[in-house]
């Protein structure tokens, strides 16, 4: 079992014969998330590190993973300072980074350092990725049955595509359940919400998010990054594959996939979720410039419910959307 900090070019992990653990998942549906992080905390994390920081690292603790895929360039800079914590408690660390220009030769250098140091072939990643491509193909299914036949809740769609990280470590079972899921909501009777939500911003911590969301008379149709995840793209080629990913390079890619979505999906708002202590709070500002829709901006701290504040302003946003 080897951890990963966020997406990264799985294939290269299945073709080296591992089984990739995506440690946010792990992280946040262990039985107490909020334990996890005050375990971090006792072991001198400050209050003001990133909830999911702490999360990670006590989550790679209390497993006892021994190998850890660390993404230290396009994702949170926070992995770097904690992956030297790790390592002094005895983790392997294979550092792994987008390029900060978003150009084929310096994400291949990338990939063949990691595939180097995981010991596998271009052939057997070539393999891996036309096997992981027929699950992305229903994972592609699942987001257009979402907003065009409105037979998948948000939090469904949430559920699927933010596991497509590391496709639960076993493909062929998350496959299977794939299947199973299409076969069931087939003869649903199509959702009927007022109000057509995007998405934005990297996985919410809240519990209870997109039922209480739809429990006022709206769905979420979109989820940006985690849609993102499940690298819904159509290329042959690996290296476009996580070229086309816009997560990890810059907010302007992220900008024309959201615009492109709100005409699809005919969105009326956006949700603009942002982790408390995080960088990417300030593309807050550019969202709002750029995308002329309105957008709500919600931040989060710790796990648990929604607060009574955060709940109020939800709904003043859908009623207002309504009306």
């Amino acid at each position: 079992m080897i951890g990963i900090t966020t997406t990264i070019p799985v294939e290269i992990v299945f073709a080296a014969g591992q089984k990739p653990i995506d440690l946010n998942n792990l992280f946040i549906t262990s039985s107490s998330p909020a334990d996890l992080i005050n375990q971090a905390e006792l072991s001198g994390f400050a209050p003001s590190i990133c909830s999911w920081i702490k999360g990670i690292y006590s989550t790679v603790i209390n497993h006892d993973i021994k190998k850890v895929i660390a993404v230290t360039g396009g994702d949170c800079s926070n992995t770097i300072a904690m992956s030297e914590l790790l390592e002094n408690k005895g983790v392997e660390i294979i550092p792994f980074q987008y390029p900060f220009e978003r150009k084929r030769e310096s994400l291949l250098f990338q990939m063949d350092k990691l595939r180097e140091r995981l010991n596998t072939t271009w052939m057997a990643i070539e393999e891996t990725k036309n096997r992981l491509a027929r699950i992305r193909k229903k994972l592609r299914k699942i987001d257009e049955l979402t907003y065009r036949e409105n037979i998948v809740t948000g939090l469904e769609n949430h559920l699927f595509m933010v596991s497509s990280s590391d496709f639960n470590g076993d493909p062929e079972a998350f496959d299977h359940n794939l299947d199973q899921f299409l076969i069931e909501i087939s003869q649903r009777t199509p959702f009927k919400e007022n109000v057509r939500l995007g998405y934005l911003g990297v996985p919410p911590i809240f519990n209870q998010f997109y039922e209480f969301i739809e429990s006022k008379g709206s769905r979420i149709v979109f989820n940006e990054v985690q849609r993102q995840f499940s690298l819904p793209f159509d290329h042959h080629d690996i290296i476009d594959l996580y070229l086309a990913y816009t997560y990890p390079y810059g907010i302007h890619g992220r900008i024309q996939d959201i615009k492109k979505a709100v005409r699809e999906r005919e969105l009326d708002g956006l949700i603009h979720y942002t982790q408390t202590f995080c960088f990417r709070q300030l593309y807050d500002i550019l969202l709002k410039e750029k995308l002329g829709i309105p957008i709500l901006t919600l931040e989060g701290d710790r796990p648990g419910c929604i607060d009574g504040r955060t709940g109020l302003r939800i709904e003043t946003f859908i009623e207002m959307l309504s009306s």
